[in-house]
């Protein structure tokens, strides 16, 4: 009996590349790997259910199953995480100086239910006093060009939102003034879904970051030890009810590839002087090390599994309830496949 054929859909990035490429396989499947950007993704699988096995983004899976959505199972791989807050844009010549002046102000965002910017305004109100119902908030997707087109998304109570007209984009609104501020700039991605181009936060652009990237990550992380998750593996519920061997197969794979990643980052960082390297941004951002420290490469900064990311699970949960996005604070078993619950 031959393996099962299934298709797989995600991002490229380190960790994931040896499963792309077929140098690590799931026992028992044979996949046929797609890389797109998540946007693109997100929206071709949350309106079509086009892949059998994908990347999708946090926030959408949990209203999903806030809306009662059943289509996909959580497999606790989490493939990307980012400070999402620190990519924050102001007009050069804008007066907004600290988080608390975004008060009031115009703020575009690609999609509101988005999970970068659920973390952004977790942590913008928690850290900062910034509550989202006091900002007057621009998005750029299309109800049909949006995953939230898919999710049933509407506008959470107190929330004042419109959409960008489809003649002009996110970036554009900002360099004009019409937008006092950006949240989770995306520019030339190439996707089917998002429209911006211009490259703002250059020097030069006409726009800044509010935040010091790398000062802010460090004080964030040192504080919280949260380094924010921003999408997981899921499977298809067709399949994870006829093959529920897959979901512990698929997770084996992907953290035998995580590892092959960390270990052959870590081989290339010996004796770098490079601060600047894929592998070593984790480590500088969080403020594990600096730049003439090495030390702390081991850190396992993406770990797998439920049990060693709870803290974090339950406070995008609580931020998404907190939000208005899902209806009710879930519970962890609802988002992930029950026998990894204790990986």
């Amino acid at each position: 009996m031959g393996n099962l054929e299934l298709s797989l859909a995600i991002y490229a990035n380190p960790r994931s590349l040896p499963v792309l490429s077929g140098r690590v396989a799931p026992q028992g499947i044979d996949l046929r790997c797609s890389s797109l950007h998540p946007s693109e993704l997100f929206w071709r699988q949350l309106g079509y259910r086009e892949f059998e096995v994908s990347e999708m983004s946090m926030s959408s899976l949990l209203i999903s199953r806030s809306h009662g959505i059943e289509d996909w199972v959580g497999v606790p791989v989490f493939t990307t995480r980012r400070f999402f807050h620190t990519g924050v844009l102001v007009r050069e010549d804008s007066s907004i100086t600290e988080p608390a002046q975004l008060a009031g102000k115009r703020v575009g965002v690609p999609e509101y239910q988005q999970t970068a910017a659920l973390w952004t305004r977790g942590i913008l109100q928690h850290e900062y006093g910034v509550d989202p119902k006091t900002l007057h908030w621009y998005m750029e997707r299309s109800p049909e060009k949006s995953h939230g087109g898919a999710t049933g998304f509407t506008p959470p109570e107190g929330i004042d939102l419109q959409y960008i007209p489809t003649n002009t984009d996110m970036g554009e609104m900002l360099r004009t003034g019409e937008l006092d501020a950006a949240l989770h700039y995306l520019a030339g991605t190439n996707n089917l879904v998002d429209r911006s181009n211009a490259p703002l936060g250059e020097e030069g652009s006409g726009v800044r970051h509010l935040f010091d990237h790398r000062r802010e990550s460090a004080r964030y992380f040192q504080k919280t030890g949260l380094f924010p998750i921003n999408h997981c593996l899921v499977v298809r519920r067709d399949i994870a009810d006829r093959y529920p061997w897959v979901m512990l197969n698929l997770y084996s794979a992907f953290l035998e590839a995580k590892q092959i990643a960390a270990s052959e980052s870590l081989a290339g960082s010996a004796g770098s002087t490079a601060v600047n390297s894929t592998g070593l941004d984790p480590f500088l951002d969080t403020g594990l090390i600096d730049t003439k420290t090495r030390d702390a490469l081991k850190t396992d900064l993406f770990p797998y599994g439920v049990s060693a990311n709870t803290e974090i699970l339950e406070t995008i949960t609580d931020y998404s309830f907190e939000q208005g996005l899902t209806s009710r604070k879930l519970r962890l078993d609802e988002i992930f496949y029950p026998p990894t619950l204790e990986l």
